[in-house]
């Protein structure tokens, strides 16, 4: 196939036909979402010479592969990435140009693919980049969500939701699989009985059968022909199993399969409906990988060695006794002869330590819903409460038992059924093994190891920073790209005046950008000559934007007491959603825009304190985010982040990080040393002495505390609001609740490491040296690290390997070899 992008010109001719014969009109008269449209088509079909080559050495070669099941891939908007990937983004730039286009105008037109809610599935996108960057055989597996999460606005301070129309200009980049329909069966009666040889056989008779047809979209590696899957389960009806008189319900329940990415689970229909999910997608995607696997090898007796499986959280647990539902009952192995290639086929990632973020289902609910399957997961347990018992460790069954009180403990199925268990940071991975999981790295302690999260810098510093980018090119080169520990390159220039202020300019390139978007979007006039502070994550009580507003409260209240005082000018942005039925959350986003309307509109106090809040946060907003900003602010409790990923797209854009000793930050610390961050407040091994001993006394600390007493009675006093009642959820569960995140226990701690940073900015040749060393230390962060390591320590890949003649079909010169 000719290689249209070969050329400015015959790129330009291809797409001028491509609208012509998609839409009937020329390019001149057709409307920009055509161009969009068909744009998007070319650039997918040029990607599907290199998708074909890459299944073709796959099978060909016989190489491993990984299917990574996520309910999230939260993959942003894939244009200006594909572009850059396949090494095409200038001519097709400049061809636009002669069109009389900007290709700006084509990129926005895009929505961010509604597929996640936050880190997990911003993590699986980095990790689908890096597999196929690095020539690695993996495959993403998830849902076809019509919705996003919601769209997030703010009226009268409050978080409103709204649809997520994502799909609204459909989805260039997707393919629509018919052929590969899978039926998804649940409820219903099961039928069993043994033969006379002691052969366990089932007969079901479901009550609900869906078609779980795939849409898939290619994932493009940088300068490679390796392009992966990222496969997308859409829910459709079922023909043949529609009930009489039952067609509206049924319709009903198909839809709401695939509407919306993590139903309010706050009612037993909602619970069920998440249930479904997830089965839903694991089931497909199951049966996608034992059909891919027949084909190639003729039978299963391989699996084990030719296919890894990762689980992104508990979420796609029920991979595991589906698996064994498939072997057992669709390909006769006996159960020993199952669990075996389960597990070592499937391997377990945890992302919290959060009690209520370790899924649990009742059991009535998955009886009910998935028979077989909780007949399997009862006879997982059988055999592991027996297995405990044999090795002596009886008293402490209760504590890793999958059912107990009721309810589906699906970490501790999750654990049990793999080979590996990691955690996502070096101290969470210590929690899991010392505390969280403790029971169970005492009975398999070879299944626990670490694997500390990263993020792809191609996204969050090459494409999302090109002013950046062409300074490091200048000073270090561009070997950084395909190789990001290059990055430490920079460390011999930190100290130069003419790179400090240089980069200084390029940050405040950045700034202009964000402010602009402020602007346009918010109507919000932003000073880029102030220190920009960022805070950007969901919105969680552990994750403290609590504390973050606090501070701001009390310098805005200090001003109002003392004229003299004058904090250096700094603009804190804000941008977060809420789970629609998190009150405390939602209550905490209205007293910052509260807050934020209070001080922005006070001629005395704005041009020192400006506070933002970007609403509807996403891929999009955090890449004008995180390059824009100077201060990281990551100040969850310790112990309670898991990783964070966001702390790594900031250091990698030179924002210094002002944080507790949690997550990541631990790790991004010791790269760039104490002297180049700010850390602050309590420690994990602090907190678990306060809890042991519980010598915690809120009541203590604010009678004790001027600053914070004058912080917490502004909740009540009408400082913020008319109403004295407006933030009662706050003040309650700070003094009525026991603080359970020591927001009032670290708050000195963080002015006085607010009060550091602000004598820090001041230095301008300190500051400029730290932020230079944070971007010369973060290729450590990138993901392509992280997945080398999963890759030889867990999966076991090994490169795809592809000829001259495929190199050549996918479009790519022999030089990309090397």
């Amino acid at each position: 196939m000719k290689n249209i992008f070969s050329s400015v010109e015959s790129f330009k001719e291809a797409l001028k036909t491509e609208v012509s014969s998609r839409f009937g009109r020329e390019f001149e008269d057709s409307y920009p979402e055509e161009r969009y449209q068909a744009l998007g088509a070319l650039i997918r079909d040029q990607a599907g010479n290199s998708w074909k080559v890459t299944k073709e050495s796959v099978r060909d070669n016989k190489t491993k592969q990984l299917y990574y099941f996520s309910m999230e891939f939260l993959m942003g908007r894939l244009m200006v990435n594909n572009l850059m990937n396949m090494g095409i983004y200038d001519v097709v730039r400049q061809g636009l140009e002669e069109l009389g286009e900007d290709i700006h105008n084509y990129e926005v037109l895009e929505a961010d693919a509604g597929l996640g809610n936050g880190g997990l599935g911003r993590l699986a996108a980095c990790f689908l980049d890096s597999l196929a960057s690095l020539n690695l055989a993996g495959n993403g597996n998830c849902i076809r969500y019509h919705y996003g999460l919601f769209k997030q606005e703010i009226v009268d301070g409050c978080q409103v939701e709204k649809p997520d129309c994502w799909l609204r200009l459909g989805n260039v980049w997707e393919v629509w699989k018919p052929q590969h329909a899978v039926q998804v069966k649940f409820g219903g009666t099961l039928n069993a009985y043994m033969d006379q040889f002691g052969k366990f056989h089932s007969s079901y008779n479901p009550s609900f059968v869906v078609r779980a047809v795939p849409y898939d979209v290619p994932i493009v590696g940088y300068h490679t022909p390796t392009t992966n899957t990222l496969r997308l389960w859409d829910a459709e009806v079922d023909e043949e199993s529609v009930q009489a008189g039952n067609l509206d319900r049924y319709l009903h329940d198909v839809q709401a399969l695939t509407a919306n990415v993590y139903p309010d689970d706050s009612t037993i229909e909602g619970k069920e409906l998440r249930l479904k999910q997830e089965y839903f997608f694991v089931c497909a995607g199951v049966a996608q990988l034992i059909r891919n696997h027949i084909r190639d090898y003729g039978d299963l007796n391989n699996l084990a060695d030719k296919v890894a499986i990762q689980l992104n959280d508990t979420h796609p647990v029920l991979v595991i006794p589906e698996l064994m539902r498939v072997l057992m009952d669709d390909y006769s192995y006996t159960w020993d002869q199952a669990w075996d290639m389960v597990t070592h086929t499937v391997a377990y990632t945890n992302h919290t330590i959060l009690a209520e973020a370790l899924e649990r289902w009742p059991q009535d609910m998955m009886r009910n819903l998935l028979p077989r399957i909780y007949m399997i997961i009862e006879e997982i347990e059988r055999r592991f409460h027996y297995e405990v018992q044999h090795r002596g460790m009886e008293h402490l069954f209760s504590q890793m038992s999958i059912l107990a009180g009721n309810q589906v403990n699906m970490a501790n199925l999750a654990v049990i059924g793999s080979h590996s268990v990691n955690g996502v940071a070096k101290i969470h991975s210590e929690i899991l093994v010392n505390s969280v999981l403790a029971q169970f790295a005492a009975l398999y302690p070879e299944k626990f190891n670490n694997k500390t999260n990263g993020v792809t810098h191609r996204r969050w510093l090459v494409y999302s920073n090109p002013q950046l980018t062409d300074l490091l090119k200048k000073y270090i080169g561009d070997g950084f790209i395909r190789h990001p520990e290059e990055l430490e390159k920079l460390m011999d220039y930190v100290d130069d005046p003419k790179l400090q202020e240089e980069f200084f300019r390029v940050k405040r390139e950045r700034k202009l950008i964000l402010a602009d978007y402020c602007r346009k979007n918010l109507g919000i006039e932003v000073d880029v000559d102030t220190m920009f502070d960022c805070q950007s994550k969901r919105l969680h009580a552990y994750k403290r934007q609590l504390l973050n507003i606090f501070h701001i409260m009390y310098l805005y209240l200090r001003m109002k007491q003392d004229p003299n005082f004058k904090p250096v000018p700094t603009t804190y942005f804000f941008s977060a959603k809420a789970a629609p039925s998190y009150a405390l959350a939602k209550e905490i986003i209205k007293l910052i825009n509260k807050v934020a309307d209070r001080i922005n509109n006070d001629p005395a106090a704005s041009p020192y304190i400006k506070v933002v809040f970007i609403p509807n946060y996403s891929v999009s907003i955090a890449e004008i985010l995180c390059n824009a900003a100077d201060v990281s602010e990551q100040i969850s409790t310790a112990g309670k982040e898991a990783s964070g990923t966001g702390n790594m797209k900031y250091m990698m854009n030179g924002a210094l990080t002002l944080g507790t000793l949690d997550g990541a930050n631990v790790e991004i610390v010791d790269c760039v040393g104490y002297e180049n961050a700010k850390i602050f407040g309590l420690k994990v091994d602090q907190i678990e002495a306060i809890k042991r001993e519980n010598s915690y006394d809120p009541w203590r600390i604010y009678n004790s505390n001027p600053k914070l007493r004058m912080v917490i009675d502004s909740l009540t006093n009408t400082t913020w609001s008319e109403n004295p009642n407006e933030f009662q959820l706050i003040f309650n569960d700070l003094m009525l609740h026991h603080d359970e995140f020591f927001v009032l226990a670290d708050f000195d701690a963080y002015l006085m490491a607010h009060a550091d940073v602000n004598a820090w900015y001041k230095d301008k040749p300190a500051w400029a040296r730290a932020m230079l060393i944070n971007i010369a230390k973060s290729g450590y962060f990138s993901s392509d690290r992280t997945i080398r390591q999963y890759a030889d320590e867990i999966w076991g890949l090994d490169e795809i390997k592809f000829t001259d003649e495929q190199y050549k079909e996918a479009g790519f010169s022999k030089e990309l070899k090397k």
